[in-house]
C-alpha cells in the first residue's frame, strides 16, 4: 500500500459537491460534460516531502485533526485497486484489478486550504479501505452490477444511515467511460484554482506501477448533509452484494460490525481525536 499512488475523484456523484459545500470551488472548472466529474487529486504520493507524503491509511481509526476547530466528514466510497502501463513518458492504461469499499475522510472548513488535496491527508488515519474484492470485469456484465454501497454512524449508541444507498453503476462516470478520464486527467490536467498538475506527482513517486482510486462519494442523508465527526463516533461503509443481502441484512452487520463475510467490503472505524 505505501508504495501505491492515492488519486481520489471529485463530484463524480450528482449533488455531492453541493453538500459538501465545494461546489463554489469549481465554479471556474468546467466538466466535460454536464455532471461529468470535476478533476482528479492527490491524497497519498510515495516519496513527496510534505503532507501528501504521509502514509494516511488505518482501517480501524478515523484519526481527527489536532485543530478541534476542524469540521470532519466521512466520505463512503468505493475503491479501485488498479494497475498502470506508460508509454512515451505518459500513461497509456489503467486497469482495475479490485474494487472495495473506501472511506475519503476530508476537512470541510479549511479555509487556508488553497488546494482540494490540502483538507484530504490530515493525520496517520484520514483513509481507509475495506476488503479487496477481485475483479471479473469492470465493465456492463461484471460484478459490480451486482453491487451497491451503504453507510453508517453511531453516535452515544445510536446508529443511523450516514450515505444514501446507492448502486455502484449509478455513479456519473463508471466502467471505461471512468477509466478513460482518469487515464486522461493523469496526463493533462493543470493547475487551475483547487485542482493541481498531476504529472508531477507521478514523477515524483518514481512511476509507480499501482494506484489506489476512490471513484468518488454517495451524496449523504438530509440529516448526516451538516453532521460532522466527534470523538466517540463509530463510522461503518459496506460495499455489498445485494443480489445476496438486503438492505436490512447489511444494517444488522453493521450493528453488529460483522467481519469475515463473503461479498462485500466493509471498513469500521472508531473516531478518535488526534
Amino acid at each position: 500500500m505505501d508504495k501505491m499512488l492515492g488519486f481520489g475523484v471529485a463530484g463524480n456523484f450528482a449533488n455531492h459537491l453541493e453538500q459538501a459545500g465545494e461546489a463554489c470551488d469549481f465554479a471556474q472548472i468546467e466538466g466535460e460534460e454536464e455532471n461529468a466529474p470535476k478533476g482528479l487529486f492527490p491524497f497519498y504520493i510515495p516519496h513527496n516531502e510534505g503532507f501528501l507524503g504521509r502514509f494516511c491509511y488505518d482501517n480501524h481509526k478515523i484519526i481527527l485533526p489536532k485543530n478541534q476547530s476542524f469540521n470532519i466528514q466521512a466520505e463512503p466510497e468505493v475503491g479501485l485497486e488498479c494497475e498502470i502501463t506508460y508509454q512515451d513518458n505518459h500513461i497509456k492504461s489503467i486497469q482495475p484489478k479490485f474494487f472495495m469499499a473506501f472511506n475519503d475522510v476530508s476537512i470541510r472548513n479549511d479555509k487556508n486550504a488553497k488546494k482540494l488535496s490540502q483538507k484530504k491527508n490530515f493525520s496517520s488515519g484520514s483513509k481507509a479501505i475495506g476488503q479487496k474484492i477481485a475483479l471479473d470485469v469492470f465493465d456492463v456484465g461484471g460484478i459490480c452490477d451486482r453491487y451497491s454501497i451503504a453507510s453508517f454512524v453511531e453516535s452515544q449508541g445510536v446508529m443511523e444511515s450516514y450515505g444514501e444507498k446507492s448502486e455502484l453503476v449509478t455513479y456519473s462516470y463508471f466502467y471505461t467511460k471512468l477509466l478513460d478520464w482518469i487515464a486522461r486527467k493523469l496526463n493533462t490536467q493543470e493547475d487551475c484554482g483547487v485542482l493541481e498538475n498531476l504529472w508531477h506527482f507521478i514523477q515524483e513517486a518514481r512511476y509507480p506501477s499501482k494506484a489506489i482510486f476512490a471513484v468518488g462519494a454517495t451524496r449523504y442523508t438530509p440529516k448526516n448533509e451538516h453532521r460532522f465527526l466527534k470523538n466517540g463516533d463509530k463510522v461503518a461503509i459496506i460495499v455489498y452484494n445485494h443480489t445476496k443481502y438486503t438492505f436490512d441484512d447489511i444494517q444488522e452487520i453493521a450493528k453488529h460490525r460483522k467481519n469475515g463475510l463473503a461479498d462485500m467490503s466493509v471498513i469500521y472505524q472508531d473516531v478518535v481525536q488526534g
